[in-house]
């Protein structure tokens, strides 16, 4: 095979089809039966107490709930085998998950904005006693999924979708005990709309950067951390590089970043140091610089890009 066709890979066979999200499926799986005994008791808590606050957080809690199977399902089919027309599997799935989990939680913020404001326009009579007692309940619960996936949320965007949520519902439940203390100080019943409104708001910065940061993801953006810039200099500045061109980076799901391109070469040191020794070189550039290792790389002779531009037209 000529220099013009050697391409060559960070490791051998077909890259792996398994996901960051994949380990922390049993946490999912306890975080999402939390999720779903909390938001029973939180519905049947606000009718007691006629308490909007609490519903509301039932309300997210129910999302939070949709959002978890979601996510379960995309790890289930992220992680089946890739086959000869799905080169990647269905790795792409946990993206998928997070987008719809991000739509969904936008439309849960909306939904308890639009509550609340009905609520000041007719004021209802809030049991302060028992809204404490079932946010209290939800406040535990939240904590214990909180801590089962802290450390996954910061290694896919798929469990950090989910661990938003839950975020979200911990100080939602924060701040239905602060309404409720207020209620039964005070007895300003407006308290209990105005925390509606709180956890409404609180909904929407994080889910706006987790929404940017999967549409990056899904337009193949340069992976998170990865300067394209710097990763052109470092490949141009090794030994007999003239130039690079059609040169990509993006990610496939978290923890699967890749990069291709084609390398232009001088003969005299591709000649020198082999075919294998420079792609060594390449691979090893790239994944201890830039933490790529799935990479391809064309290697070309000078003037073999201009004879692709004439082939191609």
């Amino acid at each position: 095979m000529g220099a013009g066709h050697d391409h060559g890979h960070a490791h051998g066979g077909p890259p792996p089809t398994g996901t960051a999200a994949a380990a922390y499926k049993g946490r999912l799986r306890i975080a999402l039966s939390i999720t779903l005994g909390v938001m029973v008791l939180e519905i049947v808590g606000g009718i007691l107490s006629d308490s909007l606050a609490l519903i509301a957080d039932a309300a997210h809690m129910a999302t939070d709930a949709v959002g978890l199977g979601m996510a379960l399902l995309a790890i289930h089919f992220a992680n089946r085998p890739a086959g000869l027309n799905r080169t990647f599997g269905f790795a792409r799935a946990e993206i998928l998950a997070a987008l719809a989990n991000c739509l969904l939680l936008i439309g849960v913020g909306g939904y308890l904005l639009y509550e609340a404001v009905q609520r000041f326009i007719t004021p209802a009579e809030t049991k302060g006693g028992l809204t404490i007692a079932f946010a209290l309940i939800g406040l535990v619960a939240n904590m214990i999924s909180l801590s089962l996936l802290v450390r996954g949320q910061k290694e896919s965007l798929n469990v950090r979708g989910a661990y938003l949520e839950v975020l979200a519902d911990t100080l939602g439940s924060l701040t239905v005990l602060v309404s409720a203390g207020i209620i039964i100080a005070t007895g300003w019943q407006t308290a209990d709309p105005i925390a509606s409104l709180v956890i409404g708001l609180m909904i929407v910065p994080r889910t706006w950067k987790l929404l940017g940061e999967t549409l990056n993801v899904l337009l193949e953006a340069a992976p998170k951390g990865v300067d394209m810039g710097e990763v052109r200099a470092h490949i141009v500045a090794l030994r007999g590089v003239e130039d690079v061109h059609d040169l990509h980076a993006w990610t496939i799901t978290s923890g699967m970043p890749v990069l291709s391109a084609h390398v232009v070469v001088s003969q005299d040191v591709l000649s020198a140091v082999g075919h294998e020794r420079m792609l060594h070189d390449l691979q090893g550039c790239i994944g201890d610089h830039f933490d790529v290792e799935h990479c391809t790389f064309q290697l070309e002779p000078v003037g073999h890009a201009e004879h692709e531009a004439r082939l191609c037209h």
